[in-house]
């Protein structure tokens, strides 16, 4: 599955000589932010659930570049006003000491979360999306408007794989095109793999059973 990118948040509290800061990586309702998106309360908690129970964090990157691990949050949680995150730079890091002098100078000061939507509400008169369950996989420093084309291309192709899941899951038959968009999408094949699953699954190369495999195949792994 591919990962969101949150819109940044600016909203770092701390910063300590150290490298030790603490901020909010999210907030909760109030107004729907620029992709059209509201976080419910509660949305993160089965997922902070679940890395403790592995004894994980998410990954700190810098501008949502996992080539860049620039230290590691120390806790997150979620309180009445979002998600907050407790982390420390890694000051044997170039990247990380340049982040730290970036972050003391307020030159930047936004966190962004990345992480996989698992339960949403959608209300299609305002256009607006209420996420009610996330997958937190990272939470990044970053510059405003950093990579905010990519973004906004990332959410639109997340949305459309969230929309031809739920039409799977209701046991809809796929066109060719939803299929190669959903194995690209979300499982990360390449053009050349899902074109040539589209062509093997859903049109069978003229044998019903081969295509109706392939719809049950994608529904056994979406569930």
């Amino acid at each position: 599955m591919k990962v969101k990118q949150g819109a940044a948040l600016l909203d770092i509290k701390a910063l300590e000589e150290k490298g030790q800061f603490e901020g909010y990586a999210s907030t909760f309702g109030g107004e729907p932010d620029s992709y059209g998106d509201i976080i419910a309360p509660g949305a993160f908690a089965d997922s902070l659930s679940g890395h403790a129970g592995k004894g994980t964090m998410p990954k700190m990157f810098w501008q949502h570049d996992a080539r860049e691990p620039i230290g590691k949050w120390l806790s997150a949680s979620e309180d009445g006003k979002g998600l907050l995150v407790k982390g420390q730079l890694n000051m044997g890091v170039q990247r990380a000491r340049e982040a730290y002098e970036l972050l003391k100078a307020g030159d930047i000061d936004g966190l962004s979360i990345g992480y996989r939507i698992r339960g949403y509400e959608v209300d299609e008169e305002r256009g607006i999306w209420t996420l009610t369950k996330l997958d937190l996989h990272e939470v990044s420093i970053v510059s405003i408007g950093a990579n905010e084309h990519a973004t906004v291309d990332g959410v639109k192709a997340e949305r459309r794989s969230q929309e031809i899941l739920e039409k799977l899951r209701a046991g809809d038959r796929l066109t060719e095109r939803e299929f190669e968009h959903l194995l690209k999408g979300a499982f990360d094949f390449s053009n050349s793999q899902a074109e040539r699953a589209a062509r093997l699954h859903l049109k069978g190369q003229g044998e019903p059973d081969k295509a109706a495999s392939g719809q049950a195949f994608l529904r056994a792994l979406v569930g």
